[in-house]
């Protein structure tokens, strides 16, 4: 038996409530394969369209006078936790109880503790809501105090920082949960965003990056194996050129040689390495793998996939 945290992309949950759920049930499928197996599984999940979504919702709900305030960050957060949440828990209980297995499946709305000193809030990076005219976007931007950008030519967008994970404040609520045999959803599109101020925990308007949070979550839950999913089996070198070659194993010293040459893209593959890379070296023995979600048995039993360990 492993205990085991899935990592699963926002993007592969759709871009409706709809569609997610048709999704989520095909989705479930393999997750449920690895349980049946008798490992521990701790499902992750991404929030970007969501939360999105959700911010937009509210946004020009307010500005149509159709709501008394607009929602802030972390509570769009915490909203598209518990939205996709419910998805996940129901179709992993469904599947579950379709194969006559009798599991309890929870979803945990969790904070993620950053540090306010992180250099990312100084440089927000994370483009979130609706595209504005320069006129609009410098209204809100006075009126509100957010950060406005230009975003490739489509209009002004808000960024928020993306700091590092440096602690789950539910890790050991999520520990009793596995513990008891309960499936736990947990750091939903990264977590809540909280900093300490005065002894409290305070959310913030930030994205912390999934798979970098799914990476601390493993760490403190003492996981083997961290599987982030991805849109492809293997993570490669010289992707998309004649010459590409697919990696089914990676030590930290080759991986920190392809991070520096520049081979993995910021926005997508390059978190995902950088995150498998800092669980491997987090403990002898701990593997991360990066793969399919359909190929993630295969790629625990060794057969797929890039592993990266020590």
């Amino acid at each position: 038996m492993s205990r085991i945290v899935i990592a699963l992309g926002g993007n592969a949950l759709g871009n409706t409530p709809y569609e997610q759920l048709a999704l989520v049930t095909e989705t479930a499928k393999p997750i449920v394969d690895l349980i049946a197996e008798g490992n521990e599984v701790i499902i992750a999940h991404g929030n970007g369209p969501q939360v999105g979504m959700i911010n937009l919702g509210m946004a020009t709900a307010a500005e149509a006078g159709t709501i008394k305030s607009d929602m802030p960050f972390p509570e769009c957060g915490a909203m598209s936790q518990g939205y996709i949440g419910f998805h996940l828990q129901n179709a992993i209980g469904n599947e579950l109880a379709a194969r006559g297995l009798e599991k309890d499946v929870a979803t945990v709305v969790t904070q993620v503790l950053v540090d306010e000193a992180d250099p990312a809030f100084q440089k927000p990076t994370k483009p979130v809501g609706a595209f504005y005219d320069k006129e609009t976007a410098q209204r809100i931007a006075a009126e509100k105090g957010f950060t406005m950008v230009e975003d490739a030519g489509r209009g002004y967008r808000r960024v928020v920082p993306s700091p590092k994970p440096v602690d789950v404040i539910e890790t050991n609520t999520v520990k009793a949960l596995v513990k008891s045999g309960t499936v736990v959803i947990t750091v939903g599109g990264g977590g809540i965003p909280v900093v300490r101020k005065e002894g409290k925990l305070v959310g913030t308007a930030a994205v912390i990056d999934k798979d970098f949070a799914s990476a601390k979550l493993a760490e403190l839950l003492d996981a083997d194996v961290l599987v982030i999913l991805t849109a492809v089996e293997k993570v490669a070198i010289n992707f998309g050129k004649p010459d590409q070659e697919n990696l089914s194993e990676l030590t930290p010293e080759l991986a920190r040689q392809y991070i520096a040459e520049g081979q993995f893209a910021p926005g997508s593959m390059l978190p995902k390495v950088e995150a498998a890379l800092s669980f491997a070296e987090s403990k002898p023995g701990r593997k991360a793998l990066i793969t399919l979600l359909e190929k993630a048995k295969e790629g625990i039993a060794g057969t797929t996939g890039t592993v990266i360990h020590l």
